[in-house]
């Protein structure tokens, strides 16, 4: 039989996808090699970003204004929504569909050839298995502790906090502390390494971690629940037959990707282009923007991060956010360009273009070892 869609892949982004083929009434299949696993990442998103359909269930605890630091601290005016992981699975519903436990090994435009030999067939297919790791792709890497709320008294959300108290030395990569409620009465405290090519390790952000928390007055059990974090934030595909990480919709200079494929899974379902000339733009150039990134070295991250959170709301909404917004893109861009003191200027024009930096002083980046 020949379905309407098969989609490959069941993180947050596929089954989001499949949930609203479903709720179009088209048949679907869906491919996953462990369907029935959970999801052990912690998933967040700016709260204006999250499509109208979304179970309010799935939303474990939201921060009115979180706090950004620097080299000094930065209110956000915009809320910020930790989503609950069981919930948001639970909320994806399935019902209907054909669900195959089977890893898929070779897509083409209407078939999926499956490692069983099984050979599916239908109107559209569409990976949405994430992005295979790299050398060549910078990730994001992270180690978190889940901790009672009450043990973090005194510690505001924090969307990144770039200050040095973590004991790295002022030359390495820099790692910054996300601290996020996840309802319940929990806290999510995690030492980030937001891109690099390798991005730092678990090891070393662990270490970075426990000390940062104790210089911080918070002492560990070493009975705290671990969630660790490793993707790559490039190397996806834009097209019609790839969705989510897989399919470009992942920030390249933030990792995040699941707001995103959430709001465009309705338009993506409806057969619809999600892809306009504007997109491929803000795409091309949030990819610059990284390069940006990994091009800083260390000292100048927390700076320039001060640059980037004084922009006015709507620009760094624009930035983060406004996946077909060219002209604020641009203007955010600009903007930012503008700010940043002189010197970083010219090494962030550089990379962002592409261009070989020539200094006589070796600098190491930012992030990237």
């Amino acid at each position: 039989m020949t379905a309407d869609v098969v989609v490959c892949g069941l993180g947050p982004a596929g089954r989001a996808l499949a949930h609203r083929c479903l709720a179009r009434g088209l048949s679907v299949t869906v491919v996953d090699p462990a369907p029935d696993r959970r999801w052990t990442a912690t998933y967040a998103a700016w709260a204006d970003e999250l499509p109208g359909w979304l179970d309010a269930a799935a939303i474990a605890a939201t921060v009115d204004r979180p706090t950004a630091w620097g080299t000094r601290a930065h209110r956000i005016e915009r809320a910020y929504a930790v989503l609950d992981t069981d919930r948001l699975r639970e909320s994806l519903d399935l019902t209907g569909a054909e669900v195959v436990a089977d890893r898929a090994v070779e897509l083409t435009a209407g078939t999926v050839s499956l490692a069983s030999g099984r050979l599916l067939s239908a109107q559209r297919v569409i990976d949405a298995r994430g992005i295979a790791r790299s050398p060549a792709l910078a990730e994001q890497t992270a180690y978190g502790l889940v901790l009672d709320a009450k043990r973090c008294a005194g510690l505001t959300p924090l969307f990144m906090d770039w200050r040095t108290d973590n004991g790295a030395p002022e030359e390495a990569p820099r790692s910054f502390l996300y601290a996020a409620p996840l309802g319940g009465g929990e806290m999510l405290l995690e030492e980030t390494c937001l891109a690099g090519r390798p991005a730092l390790d678990g090891t070393v952000l662990r270490d970075r971690l426990v000390r940062r928390l104790r210089s911080r007055g918070i002492e560990l059990t070493g009975a705290e629940r671990v969630e660790r974090v490793r993707f790559p934030v490039e190397g996806g595909r834009p097209g019609r037959g790839t969705f989510g990480a897989a399919g470009g919709f992942a920030h390249p200079a933030t990792g995040y990707s699941v707001a995103a494929s959430l709001a465009a899974a309705d338009t993506v379902a409806a057969g619809a282009a999600v892809w306009p000339v504007s997109a491929r733009a803000v795409y091309r150039l949030r990819a610059a923007g990284l390069r940006a990134l990994l091009a800083l070295p260390p000292t100048d991250l927390p700076v320039f991060f001060d640059a980037f959170f004084g922009l006015p709301a709507a620009a760094q909404r624009a930035y983060l956010s406004g996946r077909t917004d060219l002209n604020g893109m641009v203007s955010a861009m600009r903007t930012l360009f503008v700010s940043l003191p002189p010197t970083q200027r010219r090494r962030v024009a550089a990379a962002t273009l592409g261009m070989p930096i020539r200094s006589p002083i070796r600098m190491r980046s930012a992030i990237m070892e």
